[in-house]
């Protein structure tokens, strides 16, 4: 029988819409399926804006993470120039943190290693430059580079180079179920208050929170992996725009919290709070305001209040289930199918955002095997993206 498309994107967030992209590259066909009226509306919009190696991964010996996420920053800076911006990064380090000097100077030296960009310390006459800094018990100051983007746009670009390519996406459109033989999977979808139904030969599994509902929707009964919901919340206030990154310890609990310029204001994130409730109301909690809000004034002068709170968010990172705290977990990216001859369905639980195409392209040298031969082999590692 004739198959509607080569692959089946269940998700329009930036990993589905890199791999939308990742599989146009090579020719396949291509339906993507997004709930939401616009790519990237969830999760992928609900980030810290970064796009950046990850300095603290060093930490717990993420080597290869952090590396691989700074040669996708050279590529994003390369392929997006209008999305994608170096920024610099300050890291006050005092007399009580937790981290010395010395250790942020050994990270900060692999990481300028890998990224090939250098990194300083920022000279004590220059501190009161420094956006309010609180200099009290300041030791040192380092400055290196990453970049900042706006994700629900470099969501949207990626998926607008997926259907330059051939990929065809539709938007407010719910998946409903599917059924998987030995050659082709038939899914049942409705959009504009209209069933359809359709085939594939695989589907791919991008849906994010919504990773194993969306298996529970497909029979034969599929594998999964047991996750923890994780929930990173954001405020932005009504303070004149840093000059850059602050890169701060949180006094609370020696996590990592960013201070940056966003939209002419300051934004503050990011926490990690366990999420048990429902996927319909993600909104960031009064605690976890009052964390980020107390995090910001314990370092900086004049303080903020509530009121100056113009803005908050939270999204939800997908982490397999652990005693450990989410802080102290790896964050790659894990793709799970089932073991058998002729599987069908692929899903992707966590992932980062600088590291899209990245895992779209591990998935493709994946599902190679179990898809004719690609017709083209465009690099997706020099496609320019518009916006």
């Amino acid at each position: 029988m004739a198959i509607d498309y080569d692959l089946l994107i269940i998700g329009g967030g930036i990993h589905g819409a890199a791999c939308a992209q990742a599989a146009s590259a090579k020719g396949y066909s291509v339906l993507l399926l997004e709930q939401f009226e616009k790519p990237g509306l969830a999760t992928s919009s609900k980030s810290s804006k970064l796009i950046h190696g990850g300095l603290r991964y060093l930490e717990t010996g993420q080597f290869k993470l952090v590396y691989e996420c700074l040669q996708e920053r050279k590529y994003l800076l390369h392929n997006a120039p209008h999305l994608v911006k170096l920024v610099p990064f300050y890291i006050p380090v005092f007399k009580n943190s937790l981290r010395s000097s010395l250790i942020i100077r050994a990270g900060l030296s692999i990481y300028s290693l890998f990224s090939k960009k250098p990194f300083k310390t920022i000279s004590r006459k220059k501190w009161h430059q420094l956006d309010g800094l609180n200099t009290n018990d300041l030791v040192t100051v380092f400055q290196y580079y990453d970049a900042q983007t706006d994700d629900q746009q470099l969501t949207e670009a990626v998926m607008n180079s997926a259907q330059e390519m051939g990929a065809i996406v539709y938007t407010n459109t719910v998946f409903d179920k599917a059924e998987c033989q030995q050659n082709y999977c038939t899914a049942h979808f409705t959009r504009d208050n209209k069933q359809q139904i359709i085939t594939s030969r695989l589907i791919i599994n991008t849906s994010g929170p919504w990773v194993n509902h969306v298996l529970e929707k497909i029979t034969p009964e599929q594998s999964h992996i047991d996750i923890d919901l994780v929930l990173g919340s954001h405020i932005i206030i009504n303070k004149k725009p840093a000059q850059g990154i602050y890169y701060l310890e949180s006094p609370h609990d020696q996590r990592a919290v960013f201070v940056m310029p966003w939209q002419d204001k300051t934004m503050i994130g990011t926490t990690e709070t366990d999420f048990t409730d429902s996927l319909d109301h993600i909104e960031a909690p009064k605690p976890d305001i009052e964390y980020l809000l107390s995090t910001y004034n314990h370092y900086f002068n004049p303080r903020a209040s509530e009121q100056d709170i113009t803005d908050s968010f939270a999204g939800l990172r997908v982490l397999p289930k652990a005693s450990t705290s989410a802080f102290a977990r790896p964050r790659d990216t894990i793709i799970h199918y089932d073991k058998t001859d002729t599987p069908r369905v692929f899903s992707l639980y966590g992932g980062k955002l600088t590291a899209n195409r990245a895992t779209a392209h591990h998935l493709m040298k994946i599902i190679q095997p179990f898809l004719p031969q690609p017709t083209q082999d465009i690099d997706t590692r020099f496609i320019s993206l518009t916006k």
